[in-house]
């Protein structure tokens, strides 16, 4: 799973004024909600900095979402603003989560999973044909898979399986031959294009589908099938009876867990009446693949690209696979972002490192999510040395000219007493 990319994450229409929604995305869990001020949408770390919340579990107050264990409000920079249980003191710099850049587009909320300066980010698809009501008329749906969302893209983009798995419906069995394609590549997508012949049309489409000669009479068709990195398909058809388009978005909920969102576009039967049969075949296509992509092994694309045999009709999904790997030799795979308590009970999180790390640096000290004292842990680095409790309760923050010298601060390194007596003395004020 990558970091440094928008993800579409959900649909804008599921995002409800006064509503926070949780969601999960490479392995990480977000808040999801609307300021008050504008609409617009914020996308938070769901993990209270003071004792682990779920934020989405709160409430949105103006632009702030308040935490339900304390009341901590957060401002849409992650920033806290109001610790109730001490109106009159000063927040620490501590008290912060990440917050990641969203926009609102072609029907979707994306979200940035990472911290590159906006000029340095990949760009987001054009999948411009969602908003075209005019040419097209729109299905939207979810399906969970139970599988990683790399066989997922793979499969999507695999023209070759479809006379086999989806036979009678986008396959044709009569001629599973794959011509030569045609492609269209960038350092972001691969685009391959190809003409085939296609089953005789059933149902609702067969009763207006003028295709029921024979195959050597049948009109063949366009059909291009485009991967977007890390996790998106766009699927073409240029049906006889007008064009078909499906935008699916494989949200890697977790290596195992994938969550897909699909709008899909015809340019024919464009009326209300004929939405319920187009997400039919919609989702019978999914269950059909569905029971071939759960049962792959192993379940993770392997690393070495000669692992798996290869063969002409795999182009884009070798493609994607050398693609792949030049993204984790840059660092971007996400395994480095995993937070590993100490002790006896590791729990382990994921926090991807947002935007505003970089771009203040004198906050970097700010996070308690770190992850190199994590790494060192996984790794069982002989240099890890136990640490001495010392802080049992939060300091102030630096004196300043609103919070008088002589408060709570961090006691010395290892003074594990002073400590002690510090919790005893909170507790008993």
């Amino acid at each position: 799973m990558f970091k440094n990319f928008w993800y579409a994450v959900e649909f804008s229409k599921d995002v409800v004024a006064g509503k926070p929604k949780k969601i999960k995305i490479l392995g990480q869990q977000l808040v999801l909600y609307r300021k008050g001020s504008d609409g617009s949408i914020v996308a938070l770390s769901d993990l209270c900095v003071h004792r682990g919340a779920a934020l989405s579990g709160g409430e949105v107050k103006d632009d702030c979402i308040v935490c339900p264990y304390h009341g901590w409000q957060y401002n849409p920079g992650g920033e806290v603003v109001k610790i109730p249980a001490h109106p009159d003191r000063g927040i620490p710099r501590k008290a912060r989560v990440d917050s990641y850049p969203v926009v609102e587009r072609y029907s979707f909320v994306w979200v940035y999973m990472g911290d590159l300066p906006e000029e340095e980010r990949p760009p987001i698809p054009d999948w411009s044909a969602i908003d075209d009501t005019v040419n097209y008329r729109a299905v939207t749906g979810s399906f969970l898979w139970k599988s990683n969302y790399e066989r997922i893209l793979e499969n999507g983009v695999d023209v070759a399986h479809t006379p086999f798995v989806h036979g009678g419906v986008f396959g044709n069995r009569e001629k599973p031959e794959v011509p030569e394609f045609r492609t269209e590549e960038s350092p972001w997508h691969c685009k391959a294009s190809v003409t085939l012949h296609p089953p005789r049309s059933k149902g609702l489409w067969g009763l207006i589908n003028p295709n029921k000669q024979d195959l050597a009479n049948r009109p063949p068709v366009e059909v291009s099938t485009t991967w977007f990195l890390p996790n998106m398909v766009l699927i073409e058809v240029n049906t006889p009876m007008g064009p078909m388009k499906i935008f699916d978005t494989n949200i890697p909920i977790d290596e195992e867990t994938t969550l897909v969102k699909f709008v899909a576009l015809r340019g024919f039967f464009k009326g209300a009446w004929a939405d319920l049969d187009a997400k039919r075949r919609i989702f019978k296509v999914l269950r059909e693949d569905q029971g071939i992509v759960d049962a792959v092994r192993p379940e993770l694309l392997p690393f070495d690209l000669s692992s798996e045999l290869h063969v002409k009709s795999d182009y884009n999904a070798v493609l994607y696979r050398r693609r792949r790997q030049e993204l984790i030799d840059q660092g971007w795979s996400v395994e480095g972002n995993t937070i590993v308590g100490e002790g006896p009970a590791r729990v382990e999180a994921r926090v991807i490192p947002s935007p505003i790390r970089k771009e203040v640096p004198e906050l970097a000290s700010a996070w308690n999510f770190k992850e190199v004292r994590s790494r060192e842990i996984l790794a069982g680095s002989p240099d890890v040395k136990p640490r001495v409790e010392r802080r049992l309760v939060m300091p102030d923050p630096e004196p300043s000219a609103d919070v008088p010298a002589g408060g709570a601060g961090d006691e010395p390194e290892g003074s594990t007493e002073s400590a002690v007596k510090s919790e005893n003395e909170e507790a008993k004020a």
